[in-house]
């Protein structure tokens, strides 16, 4: 992947913060875990922005190189079992119960 990303590295303006090991780290990690943007800047550094364009960068630049794709067809034939999980990772804002000296 690194060597992939070498590839489309600019040679004009600023250098960027992180080494190139250290954004595709930042990305399997973001994949992985499925973090949020702002968990992933702050444990690497850098702003939650600059995180997100890391994250775009990397995953242009592997799909340019046409040796990292996701398939987009499900095969098909015997013996392949496909299970189907769904997971609702919405992230949904609340208000707390406001502390009373009753509840004290």
């Amino acid at each position: 992947m690194v060597e992939q990303l070498q590839k489309h590295v600019c040679a004009k303006g600023r250098p960027p913060k992180l080494s190139l090991e250290d954004q595709v780290l930042r990305c399997l990690s973001y994949w992985r875990e499925y973090r949020t943007l702002f968990h992933v800047a702050t444990s690497y550094g850098v702003s939650e922005p600059t995180a997100s364009s890391i994250v775009r960068h990397v995953e242009d630049c592997l799909i340019r190189s046409n040796l990292f794709n996701l398939p987009k067809d499900l095969p098909e034939g015997e013996g392949i079992d496909w299970n189907v999980v769904i997971v609702d990772a919405t992230e949904i804002p609340i208000q707390r119960p406001k502390k009373t000296i009753e509840s004290l």
